[in-house]
């Protein structure tokens, strides 16, 4: 059994999600988004690293997983929100967490199992795949439940190969 924490990172919002892997079993343990408000870019994006920060303190994640930045029309749009991300990352990595990113399409694959679908095919899909016992309160927030599922089914994946391997083999030996 693991948890990974998934982060749909944006200034304004960003989304976290909680999710605990016991087997081919996914349950939300949390999710929720962080709103940093208006005002000094520098205390938006420690409102982002402080509140995630909270959310790992209290969840215990094993791993981190964060929506790689896909392409913008709008090259500010796409600075604030590689800042965000970066508040986000470094809230991960100040807690120890390792990282790992995926991109909107490697997240779309894996939880609708067509890397272009829509993103209400990818909300809608969420409760099938995983036990919420709520809602997300929003968009971001449902998007970072599935960046933390697409994390997820890599883990396991991972670790199925490892555990298939000999033992020698899983030391670096030939």
């Amino acid at each position: 059994m693991f948890r990974v924490l998934g982060i749909d990172p944006g200034l304004t919002a960003t989304g976290y999600g909680i999710i605990e892997v016991d087997g081919r079993r996914h349950s939300v343990v949390e999710s929720g988004t962080v709103r940093s408000g208006k005002g000094d870019l520098g205390v938006r994006l420690r409102r982002i690293n402080d509140a995630l920060l909270d959310v790992i303190g209290r969840c215990g994640p094993e791993a981190a997983a964060v929506e790689d930045i896909f392409h913008h029309k709008n090259a500010r749009s796409a600075l604030m929100l590689g800042q965000a991300r970066g508040a986000a990352i470094l809230a991960a990595a100040a807690a120890g967490l390792p990282v790992f990113e995926y991109s909107a399409l490697q997240v779309k694959q894996a939880v609708v199992g067509y890397g272009k679908a829509e993103k209400q095919q990818v909300q809608k899909m969420l409760p099938s795949l995983m036990t919420m016992t709520e809602e997300p309160d929003s968009a971001d927030a449902a998007d970072a439940l599935a960046v933390a599922f697409c994390h997820a089914g890599h883990a396991v994946t991972a670790r199925a190969r490892r555990c298939a391997l000999p033992a020698g083999a899983r030391r670096g030996r030939r």
